[in-house]
């Protein structure tokens, strides 16, 4: 085939056509001739992404064997495109390329290559992976534009490849709905191509080829052109010229950010370097060429450390702070990419050795055979070319890399984290571009100094502040020229020996020089310990200038001028003039002056303030000691001080804390410091910030009274809850003070910049508001301490120490008002927020929550639990949540939690482990807990399966402020809330402090034990810091048999506090002493405040965060949601003094009952099987065709069964909570196979009934044959002779029925007729020969017994024991006394039990009488009422000889009686009238009248047999399909209900909640009761009018749908059955057609409708041959059938439930009432799970006023309002057989509690408040109670109305 694709090439010149088949030109391509001289037909250039295409031997487009490499590195010919398509193209491959080296790559094309073959680029193609489209990529459009200009998207394609095919039509799809990919197509006029990304495919790349083709061809200059490029060239240093020119000469404008404008790379240059860069040209020594070098090899060494983009596009915070797998990897395996992170990672965990982070070189070595003696000696003269080695990355190129290209709060981390290493800190920095010297004075804010400076008269004086504050004296430190002496490494050595404060060329990985390091200015403070070893007696700030002080003269004139005292290396004055002059400037100043002379060894001398010393020939040691010396005597006369902060005003110098976005925060920040100014410390948080003050503890307090109820419990809870709104109300009116309104609205107003700028500028006012009065007080409180010990050691017992006690506890409360941070900011904010959603007005604030949750994301520390209220802010903290899931998802988390003593270190060890920060304000350690989210890298996260780390940090346990307040209490509900929040917890050990072991391991283990008794399985590691022994990790073994002894030991004491049975600690969690176990090295190198981190310390951080990494990985983590439930269902729980008792798993409960309405469908699934195969197998038995059901019944079921346990194996595995619901998955299988064998077994039974039934009418159906044989006989006599006679219809009909009577008496005169029967009369009777007749004529005059299930009382039915007494008067007062009984709620439900029972017994028996399905039925028996009487009055005997408090009355058993006979006799009369229509000759007959009666007439018009069997089978068929239409019926409507009415459609919760509903919205008090009493009757009722409801009113047209549907279905059946039978009697030859032909049309429908082929023998005659007509027939009556069938269901009543075998509601009250019906001990509310007799606890989503149910106060007649979940968090206790229990330990009381869950829940519960206020009158009626005393009602309750109550069921159930 020819190929007419390439008609125009590049140029636009006519072409000759290259075809497929030239195998010239295909040898060309494929033999490996040279292609050095082919012009390429295109050109085209990839940019973007190297992962978007695999280069390989498949690649048709970059096949890089076969590709001839024409000019260099970028630029190929594709032959294998040539090969395929007939055209040359050459591949420009800048794939992967960045920065510099991309815009090398373009200048070297356009420059050289393209300018030398005069080619243009056809086509620029970006690749990119299809899903990953972005607008951020650096090589993307913007870039391309930026450097090339907008012309160049003329010729620009992108083309997006894909990996997976099944994927890329939905990655297409996803792909169009991003707006970048919108954005670009308009850019590049539409034009994209999409391939796989092997670009193996030959029809995709043809049509990329076409579609570059179409584009040059339709583009005027047919590419991208070398003029085009010089042109933009030359554009962007015109530009650049008019800035320079606008800026007084500047070469570059410096932007708003402080960062220089960079146009066309990411190391920006001027306009003569730029045009020497794009060309090419060489440079010398002193030419501007020279400083393009420089600036060329720093972009080299920013490409080296992969950190290029990065100076543009800054690493942030975010970019460090995420989980990675940690331990840094050997320096001899690291490449120069990996030196940052690895830097980063050092530094994150203080590790000193970061600053020693480089890439080791190879030891190759010359290997010379032979060598002498002389040639080993010999000098090597073979000299490497020094311009093609390249050494390794200085270790402070490194540092100050990444100083360069970090945003202004990471360098403020790095900083900080130097600071912590004792590293020289940079002060004056170099722009890399500009040169103009920065300090980065924001870095230094965070840093804080602790120092002890020492007076004259030997005072020693504490001191504490951030260093930017700190004025001190400086002292700088120069060079002159060059010097042998490292400056630096003499500075290191003066400050501290032992330690390289300021890195030298001595340090490990120093080169000669240093790209970054010069015209640097470092800083660091010497910071004096109060010892008489001290080299200074203050503390002292030391700048050391790196370079030569008299080239960088600006850096050395502004050092020189904030200086104390200035020192000068040099090696000799010497005779340089530039060098003269600088030290006589220096000499001339007023300030001291120190020379050192490297090359001299005179001895220190003086001269008025001016110092001159010889180091040659000196020891360290002695110059450091000589220096000392006269630096303190200099500084000693000099009164200049220092201040960092001071340098904002330092003009020459470019600080960048005059950024805008820092200013903008900065000046914010102040604007709310003027609000509180002036105003006392102590004070100001209760001025400004009154919400979280006495207010919110004292709503904290009364939150806890309501764990604590006494007395009456419902009162008491209502007046508290009552109080608290009040204090809401408080707290609202207060909220927003003036400062705080202002906070809000600066967060609000602030870009996310500005928003963190803000933040630190705040938090660092209030450390600096706060500090020295914290200082000072805490101060005060160690030595009232010290003072309290000291009485305790000598066992003072006196008021003396009850007053100092006292005193300590002052202090203790001043300490706590005069912290203020910016966590009481937050807090402030929290409870604010609550106040508000308390009162029903959330959605005022509702962007506060928002607020916290960006800031939460961004990597902000969010209080969880309030420590200076000891309480969790619930609302505030799952509205966060709910906020951080609505913003991320629902992201699954690991939880970290640490614990341990207070000032151990768990702060400190969490920072240096993931580099967090918590929020604690000046001067205190952590209170309560803070949580911090921690995000795991993006590469990461399907390694590990979890996307976030939550980090807790919370207050130490034993805390010294907590002394005379806090309890153990305090410890344990700390200990337990984070331990079960964690999924794992750090227990932190400092030091081998037996007695602090005991105290943390005590409290853990039993936190632990109480996870256990709650199915909670976190996991631990204990961490022992300050381990002395640095090989105790490996070593100590002892330790750690001594700790598992004590552990173990804790733990048998723990179990029986808690009532565990366990023996060890790995009884209680998966714990193994080798491995979770970790031993830390001590913190510092030495002694503070100069000693650096130990770096052993650093790495064994390292160590354990990989382990917590790998147990991460291994857990799963769980998602927010479930931490958010966690919080909330740990802390109900712990606010209950008995927290396993109280414990709610909230999630859990969620998921059970998600899991319920998902076995609901399952089990539906199965049930409806089981009809439908019910049904098939019934009309098998009916049709005489089976004998054996059960093997059939699990054959038909199997696929069913199969498909559920698909399902079910589907929803456990995929479901988002699949690792809650594991627990429960082989529970729910059981139930399935349990389910199968009971429906299997009930199933078979019904179906053996019905063969049964079979075999007993068999003799019947015989019988009824030879009646039917002769009704057929007489009808067609009697037709053919009257036939021809002049009779009309009426005269037809009269014959007939006159005929027809005389047939029947005729044909039934031997049989017996059965009788009706009459059930009142007989119940009569059978009473009266039972009990006295008198009582029971009474009885039933007064009809009373219509009404004894429904009373609330049955005092009126009962009589007290009588005692035997000689005395008959008082006798008869005894009988008399019945109105003084008193009966308990538990006795009337006693008696409601027994007559429930009675009832259910009664009607067992009814329906196993042989009544009308038996082969020996004989219909109704009186012997049956008897024995239901007699089992009435036994049954209330037997209950009687078990009740010492009261004797029934004989009116009750009657009552009785009368009640459960009339509910009986309902029952036996349907089925005496079952078994008349079954036996009953006449009854059988003369249901066949209408269908004889058409065959008279059917002879009588001469009709033929074909045409009377038709009538026959069609009258048959009639009600056959009838029947089959309403028995699927039944399964599709129950099945369409399930579907679609909400009441229906879920599990046992979903419909009791509208039963509830439905309950309110009628308000009939009758029938409340009957669901409070008989539940399950209600619900069968509810179920019963729900489903009249649905199909006679509601939805009339669906219901007809349905039938009409099985109605064609069946219709279809019939006409495949006759097509079936004709053909098999056309193929037989067999004599009896008609038999054969109805016999088979009754084998085909066997399965389908009931059909037997039993018919009158005389209308089978052999006459019959055309059976096409016969079915022609038959459908006509079909038709007709189906008319009139559709026809009757316009009728309202739908269903002729006579024809139903079961109903739709048996259906469904079968499925959804058989489940637990256990009543709750207190309230009698019923256990709500689905599965009868499960084996997990009774609970209910909330529980009652037991005074809904009857029960009343102990010996009184007041009503109780108690609800279960309150009483169970209350003091009091309850009665069981007169011994107490407390409702606390209900479980206690006996089996039918101890299997109740019953957990406290303080929430309104408006529902049964309504109820009993709407209806109390009622209730007090039913139960002859009243609601008073101990049940007086609260007045807060009659606030809820009706709707109250039935939101409230949306929100609990």
């Amino acid at each position: 085939m020819e190929n007419k694709l390439f008609a125009v090439d590049a140029k636009g010149n006519e072409k000759e056509h290259y075809d497929m088949s030239d195998t010239t030109s295909r040898a060309m391509g494929n033999s490996g001739f040279p292609l050095k001289n082919v012009t390429p037909h295109l050109t085209i250039a990839l940019v973007g992404d190297v992962d978007a295409v695999t280069i390989g031997t498949e690649n048709l487009l970059l096949y890089q064997d076969d590709l001839y490499n024409e000019v260099d590195e970028y630029s190929q010919i594709a032959s294998r495109l040539y090969d395929l398509s007939g055209r040359h193209i050459s591949v420009i491959n800048m794939l992967g390329l960045n920065g510099v080296d991309f815009e090398k790559a373009l200048q070297k094309h356009f420059c050289s290559q393209l300018k030398r073959n005069n080619q243009d680029v056809n086509a620029f193609l970006l690749l990119k992976p299809l899903g990953q489209h972005t607008s951020t990529d650096r090589t993307g459009p913007e870039r391309l534009q930026e450097i090339l200009g907008e012309r160049y998207t003329e010729c620009a394609v992108s083309l997006f490849t894909y990996e997976n095919v099944k994927e890329r039509e939905t990655l297409i799809d996803d792909l169009k709905g991003k707006r970048a990919f919108i954005e670009l197509m308009e850019k590049y006029g539409g034009r994209y191509h999409i391939c796989n990304k092997l670009m193996n495919d030959p029809t995709e790349m043809l049509s990329l080829v076409e579609k570059i083709n179409l584009l040059v061809s339709e583009n005027k200059l047919h590419g991208y052109t070398v003029k085009m490029y010089e042109d933009e060239i030359q554009r962007r240093q015109e530009h650049l010229k008019a800035k320079a020119k606008h800026h007084k000469g500047q070469s570059l404008e410096q932007t708003e950010s402080g960062e220089t404008e960079c146009v066309g790379g990411n190391v920006c240059v001027g306009e003569d370097k730029k045009q020497h860069f794009l060309e090419g040209k060489p440079h010398t020594e002193d030419s501007t060429e020279n400083k393009l070098s420089i600036c060329v090899e720093v972009g080299e060494l920013l490409s080296r450390l992969n950190l290029l983009r990065r100076y543009e596009d800054k690493l942030t915070m975010a970019d460090v702070l995420v989980i990675n797998p940690s331990s840094p990897r050997q320096q001899e395996t690291l490449t120069e990419k990996e030196l940052v992170w690895i830097f980063l990672q050092k530094i994150l965990a203080m590790d000193y050795t970061c600053r020693s982070t480089m890439v080791k070189e190879s030891s190759d070595h010359t290997h010379v055979e032979d060598s002498s003696f002389d040639d080993f000696f010999e000098e090597n003269t073979t000299t490497a070319d020094s311009g093609n080695l390249q050494s390794h990355v200085h270790p402070m190129d490194l540092q100050m890399a990444v100083f360069h290209c970090s945003d202004t709060f990471l360098q403020q981390y790095i900083v900080s984290k130097l600071s912590l290493c004792q590293y020289a800190l940079p002060f004056l920095v170099p722009n890399l571009i500009t040169k103009e010297i920065e300090c980065p004075l924001w870095a230094f804010r965070q840093i804080k100094k602790s120092w002890k400076s020492t007076d004259d008269s030997n005072t020693t004086t504490s001191k504490s502040m951030p260093i930017s504050q700190a004025k001190t004296p400086m002292v700088a430190v120069f060079r002159l020229g060059s010097i042998p002496t490292s400056k630096s490494q003499l500075l290191s050595n003066l400050m501290n020996p032992r330690h390289s404060t300021f890195f030298h060329r001595n340090c490990p990985g120093s080169t000669k020089s240093s790209l970054l390091m010069n015209g640097v200015v470092e800083i660091a403070w010497y910071c004096p310990s109060g010892q008489p070893t001290d080299a200074f007696n203050d503390c002292v700030a030391f700048c050391n200038l790196h370079g030569d002080a008299v080239a960088n003269e600006k850096h050395r004139n502004i050092l020189s001028e904030s200086a104390s005292v200035n020192i000068v290396l040099i090696t000799s004055p010497g005779k340089d003039e530039k060098t003269k002059a600088v030290l006589q400037k220096l000499f001339k100043s007023n300030k001291p002056l120190i020379c050192l002379f490297t090359d001299e060894n005179t001895p220190a001398t003086a001269m008025k303030g001016k110092y001159k010393m010889g180091l040659r020939d000196l020891s360290q040691a002695d110059v450091s000691e000589a220096l000392q010396k006269i630096i303190r005597e200099s500084l000693s006369g000099s009164s200049c001080t220092f201040q960092l902060q001071e340098m904002v005003k330092n003009t020459e110098v470019q600080v960048n804390e005059n950024y805008e976005d820092c200013l903008t925060g900065k000046n914010a920040a102040l604007s709310m410091k003027g609000l509180i100014k002036g105003i006392q410390l102590s004070t100001i948080k209760q001025n400004t910030l009154p919400c979280q003050g006495e207010l919110w503890h004292k709503w904290c307090d009364k939150n806890k009274e309501l764990y604590r109820l006494t007395g009456n419990i419902e009162m008491e809870n209502s007046r508290i809850q009552k109080e608290m709104k009040q204090i809401r109300k408080e707290q609202k009116k207060c909220a927003f003070s003036e400062y705080l309104q202002l906070f809000v609205a600066n967060l609000q107003s602030l870009t996310g910049r500005e928003r963190l700028f803000f933040l630190k500028w705040v938090g660092i006012q209030l450390d600096e508001l706060s500090s020295n009065e914290l200082s000072h007080i805490h101060h005060k409180y160690n030595e009232k301490w010290s003072e309290v010990l000291n009485l305790k050691k000598k066992h003072v017992k006196t008021e003396q120490l009850a007053n100092q006690q006292k005193e300590l506890e002052n202090i203790s409360v001043e300490l706590l008002a005069a912290t203020f941070g910016l966590e009481h900011l937050f807090r402030e904010i929290g409870q604010i927020y609550e106040a508000y959603a308390s009162l029903g007005n959330a959605e005022v604030v509702c962007n506060l929550p928002e607020l916290a949750a960006e800031l939460m994301i961004s990597g902000h520390p969010v209080e969880l639990m309030d420590g200076d209220a000891a309480h969790v802010p619930l609302t505030w903290i799952k509205s966060v949540l709910d906020q951080v899931i609505k913003k991320l998802g629902d992201q699954r988390v690991f939880v970290l939690s640490v614990l341990g003593i207070q000032s151990t270190g768990k702060s400190t060890m969490l920072n240096a482990m993931f580099g967090l920060q918590f929020a604690v304000s000046a001067g205190r350690c952590t209170r309560g807990a803070f949580m911090q989210l921690m995000k795991v890298a993006d590469d990461k996260r399907a390694e590990l399966k979890i996307d976030f780390v939550v980090v807790i940090d919370t207050e130490g346990l034993r805390a010294l402020e907590l002394v005379g307040r806090a309890t153990l209490h305090h410890d344990n509900e700390l200990a337990t809330f984070v331990i079960g929040l964690g999924n794992m917890t750090l227990i932190n050990i400092f030091g081998e402090n037996p007695a602090e072991m005991q105290d943390i391991i005590q409290i853990a283990v039993q936190a632990f034990m109480r996870m256990k008794k709650v199915n909670l399985s976190p996991s631990c590691v204990f961490v022992h810091q300050n381990v002395g022994d640095i090989a105790a990790g490996e070593q100590n073994m002892e330790g750690k048999r001594r700790l598992q002894e004590k552990l173990d030991e804790m733990t048998q004491l723990a179990a029986k506090e808690e009532v565990c049975n366990v023996e060890c600690f790995s009884d209680v969690i998966a714990f193994d002493i080798q491995r979770d176990v970790k031993y830390f090295a001590q913190l510092w190198e030495g002694s503070p405040p100069m000693a650096p981190p130990n770096p052993r310390y650093s790495r064994d951080v390292l160590e354990l965060k990989d382990l917590i990494i790998s147990k991460a990985s291994q857990s799963g983590g769980i998602t927010l949601s479930q931490f958010q439930s966690s919080i909330q269902d740990l802390w109900d729980a712990l606010l209950n003094e008995k927290f396993v008792f109280s414990f709610k798993n909230t999630k859990e409960i969620a998921v059970h009952r998600k899991l319920e309405t998902e076995y609901g469908k399952w089990t539906w699934e199965l049930r409806c099987a089981m009809l439908e195969v019910e049904n098939t197998i019934c009309q098998k038995i009916e049709n005489g065709k089976l004998t054996m059901v059960e093997e059939n019944i699990f054959a038909a079921l199997g696929k069913n069964h199969k498909n559920v346990i698909i399902a079910m194996e589907k929803y456990f595995s995929e479901d988002s909570d699949k690792e809650i619901l594991i627990q429960w998955k082989g529970r729910f299988e059981d139930n399935i196979k349990s389910l199968i064998n009971d429906l299997v077994k009930v199933t078979t039974k019904k179906l053996e009934g019905v063969i049964e039934q079979k075999k007993a009418l068999k003799m019947l159906e015989e019988k009824k044959m030879d009646y039917e044989d002769k009704l057929f006989q007489k009808s067609k006599e009697l037709a053919l002779d009257i036939k021809g006679k002049e009779m009309g219809k009426k005269q037809q009909e009269t014959a007939f029925d006159e005929l027809w009577e005389k047939w029947v008496i005729d044909l039934t005169k031997n049989t017996q007729p059965i009788q009706e029967i009459d059930m009142a009369h007989e119940v009569t009777k059978i009473l009266t020969e039972i009990h006295e007749p008198s009582l029971v004529y009474d009885r039933i005059y007064a009809q009373e017994f219509p009404h004894i299930r429904k009373l609330g009382d049955y005092t009126n039915y009962l009589q007290t024991f009588q005692r035997k007494t000689h005395f008959a008067k008082l006798d008869n007062l005894m009988e008399k006394v019945t109105a003084t009984l008193f009966l308990a709620s538990e006795d009337q439900d006693a008696i409601r039990v027994l007559i429930q029972r009675i009832m259910k017994d009664s009607e067992k028996k009814v329906l196993s009488k042989p009544i009308s399905t038996s082969i020996y039925s004989s219909g109704y028996s009186s012997s049956y009422m008897q024995e239901i009487v007699r089992h009435v009055r036994d049954e209330v005997l037997d209950f009687q000889s078990n009740v010492t408090k009261y004797v029934f009355r004989k009116e009750f058993i009657v009552d009785l009686s009368l009640f459960v006979c009339k509910q009986v006799e309902v029952t036996f009369s349907a089925l005496h009238r079952e078994f008349i229509n079954r036996k009953a000759a006449h009854v059988q007959l003369q249901a066949k009248k209408s269908e004889y009666y058409g065959v008279f007439q059917k002879y009588l018009q001469g009709a033929n047999s074909t045409t009377v069997l038709s009538e026959l089978i069609c009258n048959k068929l009639n009600a056959s399909i009838s029947h089959a239409i309403y028995e699927q019926a039944t399964i599709d409507l129950a099945t369409d209900m399930r579907a679609c009415l909400p009441e229906l459609c879920g599990n046992r919760s979903n419909l009791e909640k509208h039963i509830l509903k439905s309950l309110a919205d009628e308000e009939n008090f009758d029938m409340f009761m009957e669901y409070v009493h008989y539940p399950r009757e209600h619900f069968e009722k509810f179920i019963k009018e729900t489903v009249k409801k649905y199909v006679n009113t509601q939805n009339h047209p669906k219901v007809t749908t349905l039938i009409k549907k099985t109605l064609e279905h069946k219709k279809k059946d019939v006409v495949c059955a006759m097509a079936s039978a004709t053909t098999k009697v056309t193929k037989n030859k067999s004599k009896e057609k008609v038999k054969q032909w109805i016999t088979s049309l009754s084998d085909e429908l066997s399965d389908k409708l009931k059909f037997t082929d039993t018919f009158p023998n005389e209308a089978k005659t052999e006459d019959i041959t055309d059976f096409d007509f016969l079915e022609q027939l038959i459908q006509k009556g079909l038709a007709t059938i189906t008319k009139e069938f559709e026809t009757s269901l316009e009728d309202t009543s739908l269903l002729k439930k006579e024809l139903l075998k079961r109903r739709p509601e048996e259906s469904l009250i079968e499925h959804l009432c058989q489940c637990c019906w256990v009543k709750c001990p207190f309230c009698q509310a019923c256990c709500t799970n689905t599965i009868e007799g499960h084996s997990t606890d009774h609970s209910i989503p909330f529980h009652r006023a037991s005074g809904v149910c009857g029960v009343n106060f102990y010996q009184t007649d007041d009503l109780a309002v108690d609800f279960c979940q309150t009483v169970v968090a209350s003091d009091r206790s309850f009665r069981v057989l007169d011994e107490s229990f407390l409702y606390k330990e209900y479980r206690t009381g006996g089996p039918d509690l101890s299997c109740w869950s019953i957990t406290a829940d303080l929430s309104e519960l408006p529902y049964w408040k309504w109820f009993i206020c709407r209806f109390k009158s009622d209730l007090e009626k039913h139960y002859k109670k009243k609601f008073q005393g101990s049940g007086t009602i609260p007045e807060e309750w009659f606030k809820f109305g009706k709707k109250d109550a039935i939101a409230a069921l949306e929100k609990y159930i």
